[in-house]
């Protein structure tokens, strides 16, 4: 390996010749790493979807400390595939059915690497005008393109951003709602107000919560059920305010999610905003995955009632061909979000800014320092257009439908949620180990507890073969298999070998 040579290799270039931006050279690289990458895209089914090594394993294989010398790119390139592929679980293998994907395109890999290229730093509009207001076209393109209200756009006194994640879009919005509340009952109260999500949405809400500074007692998640596919139920949340108010504490924030990550869950975003409404909360909607197929019309009664909520966001690095980072989030008032979180240092100001004429993004977000992320969305748009973004998303719906019907035939399995868009919850049923008893000269009835742990199993012999890759979730106290399907290389015949693979498992299961 090459990082290992010693201090007396000969050197490649003297330090004081140094050009890390010789245009030629940039050209050489480039076509390599590009050459490596498509090379890497059309192999990527060889290897174990789930990584094989051990914890420390790089530890082991690279040198303790920083070369002396310079190294060639073809020797670094080489140890990339011999040390690091290894170590990669890989995210663009089309037998990746785990979490949500992060899908990847040409036109977002191209867009990223413009991005990288030019690397400005387009916090204010100076800084980068062509950064700033292509990013004002493109969210409220996507916003038209999903059906938001016309508040959340630019072109309705509402506005968009693009964030890092949805960490970063939740924390930012909580924020300003703290902020708005603490102004009308005094910073003194910041102890009594209280957060609500429900026991399905993502631990990010909670994250958030605590670092905007809410007592981790006034974290409320709401207990969802099966009788409502896991959605948040709009009495519950009524009832909980209720009971929170006559304790005489504050309702200040609900998260309300389109798409929750264990089971795709929806809650019921009108009758929820309702209920938020009559106590003066702020409403953030999180459709981090399933927001992206609300641009199919088929989709689009997801978000019914959205027109109550502050604010809305979605991943279009899950699902929208565009490479991480990308949280696109709209807010109808941007003065808010503006108010808790600019800086006006005198080394920033500028003519431009002075003149409240232009979106300055750094009082949109945590960050003073910020990616040209618009371009890449920009370029999958373009590329793409409305109708192969539809039909790729529409796709993989399709793909999981037909999973579904396998998992239906199958009378050892259940599915354990309705399918809403293109994720699947299954399960060995606990009624297939009690008939595996039976033949074995016993006849018991097999406890959700055992079925639980014959599923952990089955998950864990599935990920190790390296065919494919999935995750689980626990809903009350189930252990569910979630099987999504999203990765941009996917095709039909790798679900129905993902398929084979969990039968092939399942068998030895059952079996012994």
């Amino acid at each position: 390996m090459g990082s290992l040579k010693s201090d007396h290799m000969p050197n490649h270039t003297s330090s004081h010749n140094i050009n890390p931006l010789d245009p030629e050279e940039f050209r050489r690289q480039g076509h390599m790493i590009i050459d490596f990458l498509a090379d890497y895209y059309r192999g990527v089914e060889k290897y174990p979807v789930l990584s094989q090594v051990e914890p420390g394993c790089l530890q082991k294989r690279l040198p303790k400390s920083t070369p002396h010398n310079p190294e060639p790119i073809e020797t670094i390139l080489q140890d990339v595939q011999e040390h690091i592929v290894p170590g990669l679980t890989h995210w663009q293998s089309p037998n990746f059915f785990a979490y949500y994907q992060c899908t990847s395109s040409i036109a977002g890999f191209l867009g990223e690497m413009l991005s990288t290229g030019f690397n400005v730093v387009g916090f204010s509009w100076i800084a980068s005008p062509a950064a700033t207001e292509l990013e004002t076209i493109v969210v409220d393109w996507l916003g038209e393109m999903l059906g938001l209200p016309n508040s959340f756009l630019f072109s309705g006194n509402g506005g968009g951003v693009l964030q890092g994640t949805t960490c970063e879009a939740v924390l930012c919005t909580m924020v300003a709602a703290r902020d708005q509340m603490l102004s009308q009952i005094g910073r003194e109260n910041l102890i009594k107000l209280v957060v609500y999500a429900s026991d399905q949405t993502h631990s990010a809400i909670q994250k958030a919560a605590q670092i905007a500074g809410i007592h981790p007692m006034n974290f409320g998640a709401i207990k969802t059920s099966k009788s409502t596919s896991y959605a948040l139920s709009p009495d519950s949340l009524r009832s909980q305010v209720c009971e929170d108010v006559e304790a005489g504490l504050v309702p200040l924030f609900l998260c309300a999610t389109v798409g929750t990550t264990s089971t795709a869950a929806i809650d019921p975003l009108e009758s929820l905003c309702a209920v938020a409404k009559d106590y003066g909360m702020w409403v953030h909607a999180d459709a981090a995955y399933a927001g992206n197929a609300c641009i199919c019309p088929e989709f689009r009664h997801f978000n019914d009632g959205v027109e109550g909520a502050n604010s809305f966001s979605l991943n279009a690095h899950k699902w929208f061909l565009t490479s991480l980072d990308c949280c696109c989030l709209w807010v109808k008032d941007p003065s808010v979000l503006i108010k808790s979180l600019s800086t006006n240092p005198e080394y920033l100001r500028n003519k431009a800014s002075d003149s409240k004429q232009v979106v300055n993004y750094k009082d949109w977000q945590i960050t003073l320092s910020r990616r040209f992320r618009s371009l890449k969305l920009w370029f999958v748009l373009r590329s793409y257009g409305v109708a192969n973004l539809r039909s790729f998303m529409r796709n993989h719906v399709k793909m999981a439908k037909l999973f579904e019907g396998f998992v239906a035939m199958d009378k050892r399995f259940e599915i354990v949620v309705p399918i809403n868009f293109a994720m699947v919850c299954f399960r060995i049923l606990p009624s297939a180990l009690s008939e595996t008893v039976y033949k074995n000269g016993k006849l018991d009835i097999v406890s959700e507890e055992l079925a639980n742990e014959a599923n952990h199993k089955l998950l864990e012999s599935i990920n190790m073969s390296g065919c494919v890759f999935m995750t689980h979730a626990v809903v009350e106290g189930v252990y569910v298999i979630r099987f999504a399907v999203g990765a941009t290389l996917v095709e039909e015949r790798h679900v129905i070998t993902a398929w084979k693979v969990v039968q092939e498992h399942a068998n030895v299961i059952l079996s012994t």
